[in-house]
């Protein structure tokens, strides 16, 4: 996975969130099955909300809330 696909610079807050990790994309799309072009609508959907990669691909109806609660387990232990 290209992490050049995370570089966008953030501007909205000065408190922004941190953009997810290339595990976490990497986990999204290898093992939930989740499209490329999910992740990345996802990502700038995230970006622009300064909220979480997880929750707001769940808002979105990127992901089930199965797929989000596999998610924040996985988080948990990573």
């Amino acid at each position: 996975m290209e992490s050049n696909l995370y570089s966008m610079h953030i501007n909205n807050t000065s408190n922004s969130i941190n953009p997810p990790s290339d595990e976490l994309c990497n986990f999204i799309i290898d093992k939930l099955g989740i499209s490329r072009s999910a992740l990345e609508l996802g990502i700038k959907r995230a970006r622009l909300e300064n909220s979480p990669l997880p929750i707001v691909m769940w808002s979105y109806g990127l992901i089930t809330l199965f797929q989000l609660k596999t998610i924040l387990m996985w988080s948990k232990g990573y």
